[in-house]
């Protein structure tokens, strides 16, 4: 058994569609239920999922009898939801939050309707808790053009996002990824939170592969913190992980779980992001459990902030990988030694 109830432990729907490319089909909301429904080390099982709202997994026009039957769905797989991914990108509907016209509606509309249907599961019981994932949906070199007033553009977007979140009762993460434009470095990113300072209603969503990427400065280079030779030097990556940690882990409210061997990765329609490596990758070079330590512990830590679960993320990896069973019970064991080391009651 688990030493700790909380936080609870979710798996991320999202592998099955991002970063797909021609050769590589979506795999199927359902399937990756099943999967994650069949996963146990010991007895212990999954939680929860997390949600990405775009097709073909759910619609973010799901009508009424779409979102029931979702809640039907996971409820009675005996698995709860928790945060979902609002399709805020140009490419799904949304648009860019640098864009001050149609992209800016766009982008709040997407952010509307996932509001809508995460607080429509609360209502039926599935959900009690998570956030919706946001991010500013524009590229670096864009937001490069004019970096102090892009940012304030950016940050106007999302406070009006905020406005809609409080509307309905719920919170927004910005994940911070190395490709998004005005949070693509550690620096910026805590920036882009101070501008809009709505702490309250926007928090930080911690990746691990992501955040240690801010370390390497890829595609900022003048606030890297280490080289990809101090990757093998345990001392300088703790230092510069724990200093990343600390300037955001106040902010953070929704956290991933994952693993990184300091290389980007591109995908589909994702390009130049955080590698994500299996839990058990002899390249990874974070120690999970430890690392995530800087961010789940510590009087600040998210439990302060109303966070009660954590979920996996893994993206890219091919539908072969993905479609293994024992994948997913290497990484729900992995999840398992996060909540006994650094969990709560």
């Amino acid at each position: 058994m688990a030493q700790n109830a909380y936080p609870k432990l979710h798996n991320a729907m999202w592998p099955g569609l991002v970063g797909k490319g021609e050769d590589e089909p979506p795999i199927g909301l359902d399937q990756m239920l099943d999967m994650t429904q069949a996963a146990a080390v010991d007895g212990v099982k999954f939680d929860g999922v997390d949600l990405f709202l775009a097709d073909p997994h759910t619609s973010i026009d799901a009508d009424d009898d779409t979102i029931k039957a979702l809640a039907d769905n996971v409820g009675g797989r005996g698995l709860g939801i928790g945060s979902a991914v609002a399709p805020v990108w140009p490419p799904v509907g949304g648009g860019s939050a640098m864009d001050e016209g149609d992209g800016r509606r766009a982008f709040l509309d997407a952010v509307r309707k996932a509001c809508r249907i995460m607080g429509r599961l609360r209502e039926l019981g599935v959900r009690k808790g998570g956030v919706i994932r946001i991010d500013t949906a524009t590229g670096v070199a864009e937001w490069a053009a004019d970096p102090a007033g892009n940012t304030a553009k950016m940050a106007e977007t999302f406070r009006l996002a905020c406005d809609i979140a409080e509307d309905h009762g719920e919170r927004l993460a910005a994940e911070g990824e190395i490709c998004w434009g005005g949070m693509h470095s550690w620096r910026h990113m805590v920036d882009l939170l101070e501008a809009v300072g709505r702490p309250k209603t926007l928090g930080f969503q911690a990746d691990m592969a992501h955040t240690m990427l801010y370390a390497m400065g890829y595609n900022a280079p003048e606030h890297k913190l280490i080289e990809v030779g101090d990757l093998y030097d345990p001392a300088k990556l703790d230092a510069s992980y724990k200093r990343i940690a600390d300037a955001l882990r106040p902010w953070t409210i929704d956290f991933h779980v994952a693993q990184n061997d300091g290389t980007v990765h591109g995908q589909g329609s994702h390009d130049r992001t955080g590698r994500h490596c299996m839990a058990t990758d002899p390249n990874g070079k974070l120690d999970v459990v430890r690392h995530s330590g800087m961010w789940l512990k510590g009087p600040d830590g998210p439990a302060s902030r109303g966070m009660r679960h954590i979920c996996w993320d893994g993206c890219m990896f091919p539908n072969k990988v993905l479609e293994t069973q024992q994948t997913w019970n290497d990484i729900l064991a992995t999840m398992i030694k996060v909540r006994d080391a650094h969990g709560w009651n």
